[in-house]
């Protein structure tokens, strides 16, 4: 007995996960970037949602120059999103009619548009459109060549480039023209790391091996229900998984996700794969220096379920205590590595951090 609590202890001791900090207008820069590097972030995320191509060969350039600590490339996925709006708080008033414009167009109380190209093809009277996290819902109630006329049936506000989901499947490309796009500049700039997101399917994992080829690391995002579903044909493919804990909550009622989560890092393990979670860790922290009980405690539990690393996003890429964030995961880990099963609780209460 003595032997196996002895090697319980050291498993706890020795474990080491994985920080990924995504980047953004709050810390791409190089006095922030280089504090998470000191911080111990083991990866920096570019999310091509928020990134403008154009932007991004100079950002790869910056980042290299500032820092040792890997870049990963994120793909914008088979996601459908609100391009611009006028401003980030535009209100759109239950009743009003929306128009959905087929072409770029910068939105405001009375207009919007949509990506990825082809999805406006896709819609249909009747269909309903929920807009970042549900603030807001649209019905299509009429249908032309140029626009689409849209009820809208739930209040609220949006800004530009947010999530979208439709009430019925509709087929999306896993890569965007974007998307491929940015790997290929990535390889050109030797980017090692790449991310799908919505990973739905083997067949999505072979699309993206064809473009970044065998020989660079792959994590694949599991945010839908049938990536879920298929998890067991997509790990065996890919490099880690990536568990996103927002996205997949519009297909999944919420109180389902904590136990989601553990059944698919329970599989992730039993087939070797690293598994990390993302979304909402430390959400608070955007704001506040500090998070709440609740936050710990989720990202404690997540540990626990054997998690193999975290995924900060806003509270890194337009949070306001970037650093703290990633200070904060680092002392949870800390007390994680603490806490053996044969610890003694006064010792490590009293002691000084």
């Amino acid at each position: 007995k003595r032997s196996s609590r002895l090697i319980i202890n050291i498993i706890y001791i020795i474990m080491n996960f994985k920080i990924l900090s995504t980047l953004g207008p709050a810390s791409l820069n190089k006095v922030i970037v280089q504090e998470l590097e000191e911080n111990n972030v083991d990866l920096f995320r570019i999310n091509l949602s928020h990134t403008m191509l154009d932007d991004l060969e100079q950002i790869i350039e910056n980042l290299s120059s500032w820092t040792n600590v890997p870049i990963c490339l994120d793909s914008e996925g088979a996601q459908v999103r609100n391009q611009d709006m006028k401003t980030e708080q535009v209100y759109f008033k239950e009743g009003d009619i929306v128009k959905i414009h087929n072409k770029y167009t910068v939105g405001d109380e009375n207009n919007m548009s949509l990506t990825p190209i082809g999805v406006f093809q896709n819609l249909e009277i009747g269909d309903k459109l929920r807009v970042d996290f549900n603030s807001v819902c649209l019905k299509i109630i009429e249908k032309n060549k140029n626009y689409l006329s849209a009820l809208v049936e739930l209040g609220g506000r949006v800004g530009s480039n947010k999530a979208a989901d439709i009430n019925r499947h509709i087929d999306l490309d896993p890569i965007t023209i974007k998307d491929e796009a940015a790997f290929k500049i990535g390889l050109k700039m030797g980017i090692k790391n790449y991310s799908l997101s919505f990973t739905n399917k083997a067949k999505d994992v072979h699309l993206v091996r064809n473009i970044i080829g065998d020989n660079t690391n792959l994590i694949s995002k599991i945010e839908s229900i049938e990536g879920v579903l298929n998890l067991g044909e997509i790990l065996p493919l890919v490099d880690q998984i990536l568990i996103d804990r927002g996205d997949l909550s519009r297909e999944v009622s919420i109180e389902k996700i904590p136990f989601i989560q553990r059944t698919i890092i329970a599989r992730s393990k039993s087939m070797d794969t690293p598994v990390y979670v993302a979304t909402n860790l430390l959400e608070s922290m955007v704001k506040s220096s500090a998070p709440t009980r609740a936050e710990v405690n989720d990202v404690a539990s997540t540990l626990l379920m054997g998690a193999s690393g975290l995924v900060l996003a806003a509270e890194t890429a337009v949070g306001d205590h970037p650093v703290g964030a990633v200070k904060m995961i680092n002392s949870i880990i800390k007390q994680y590595n603490r806490w053996t099963p044969n610890s003694s609780c006064k010792d490590i209460i009293f002691e000084k951090l």
